[in-house]
């Protein structure tokens, strides 16, 4: 009973804050919300005994992913992204499209068919413990999407780098250009 009320508060928590990290307009409140949903994940692996994955949840997601994020955002200049209203006149193209993604999901869903059961039952993930049974799946059957993975997270990390070091510049040039003072009216 204990435990399906910790996963009905865990799932109703992440819900919730996955919600209100699209919705929020302050990018940094957005990256607090999505550390909540990151530690509510950590609690229902927690409720799956399997306790590596909940440790990895919080090291890897909640801490280095996230202030990944709030690096990017900061070195990134976000107010002006911001202040930029796109997509604002076609709201209904928008919800139009959104509302295709919607069909395209419950047709998806509804033609989902669970798939040959494999070598991993339950008796056996016990005997091999989780984090065994993940390492053997991970690094024998999927090596090669892991490998993309890893490849996709160091293109994103030499992007945000790039995009960090063309603002920089943009910043010197900049100042080399308009090195006279400035007037109240905005003119030298």
């Amino acid at each position: 009973m204990l435990s399906k009320f910790i996963f009905l508060y865990c799932a109703l928590v992440i819900v919730i804050t996955g919600i209100l990290a699209v919705r929020f307009r302050n990018p940094v409140h957005s990256v607090l919300a999505v550390l909540v949903l990151f530690f509510h994940m950590a609690g229902l692996y927690l409720l799956l005994n399997a306790e590596f994955l909940a440790a990895i949840q919080i090291i890897v997601y909640a801490g280095a992913i996230l202030v990944l994020y709030l690096f990017v955002l900061f070195l990134v200049n976000i107010r002006q992204e911001i202040k930029t209203e796109r997509f604002v006149a076609n709201h209904n193209i928008s919800k139009f499209i959104s509302f295709l993604v919607f069909l395209i999901l419950i047709a998806v869903t509804q033609s989902f068919r669970l798939g040959t059961p494999g070598k991993w039952t339950t008796d056996a993930i016990r005997q091999a413990t989780h984090t065994k049974a993940l390492g053997i799946e991970i690094f024998t059957s999927y090596i090669l999407p892991f490998e993309i993975i890893a490849l996709i997270l160091l293109v994103a990390v030499v992007g945000g780098i790039l995009l960090a070091k063309q603002d920089k510049q943009e910043v010197v040039m900049a100042q080399k250009e308009g090195s006279g003072s400035l007037t109240r009216g905005g003119k030298k």
